[in-house]
């Protein structure tokens, strides 16, 4: 399937209701003893697992960016590089190595997009607070976010379907073009 030749509507409404659930997810945490974990990873691994590179990093990079600009400023440029250059990673990795065994591409896009993640937030964090140490306190969130992020998103993708849900959706509307306007 080639994604450049579907439907711009359904590229752009897909790719804007993974951002705003990039946005919601950045909203809130699920506390842990010293920390929270944020949900946003799930999301976008599982967004740049269906999308192209440049509507996962619209997806990962500007909706973490949006969503820290509106709840969390602080670390909003850390997330925009951090989480943007994951999800492009990602979204490579499984759409362009292993074409035959997509699953396994899309498993190391992930782990890959993971290791992003941890090493983004971990320098981030040294540069936003200044100290190694507050970075190094945090490091296991991190690691619990980017492994729970990479595990839920393919998940998500593989064993409920989603990703057949969206091929079927593409290939249902690709033959169709946007409906004409009336002036």
């Amino acid at each position: 399937m080639n994604q450049q030749k579907y439907n711009p509507t359904i590229r752009l409404t897909t790719t804007a209701v993974f951002m705003a659930l990039t946005i919601a997810m950045a909203s809130f945490g699920i506390p842990v003893p010293g920390g929270h974990l944020y949900l946003c990873d799930v999301i976008i691994c599982l967004a740049a697992i269906l999308l192209n590179p440049f509507e996962a990093f619209l997806v990962g990079g500007v909706g973490s960016f949006l969503g820290d600009l509106i709840f969390y400023p602080l670390p909003m440029f850390v997330s925009l590089v951090t989480h943007g250059l994951q999800a492009v990673v990602i979204s490579l990795i499984s759409h362009h190595t292993l074409k035959d065994h997509p699953k396994i591409a899309s498993g190391i896009g992930v782990a890959v997009g993971a290791v992003i993640m941890v090493v983004g937030y971990t320098l981030g964090k040294i540069f936003v607070y200044s100290t190694f140490e507050y970075a190094m306190i945090k490091l296991p969130y991190e690691i619990a976010q980017g492994t729970l992020g990479a595990v839920l998103g393919m998940i998500l993708c593989w064993r409920f379907g989603i990703r057949k849900l969206f091929l079927n959706l593409i290939e249902r509307n690709q033959h169709k073009k946007p409906a004409q306007v009336e002036q």
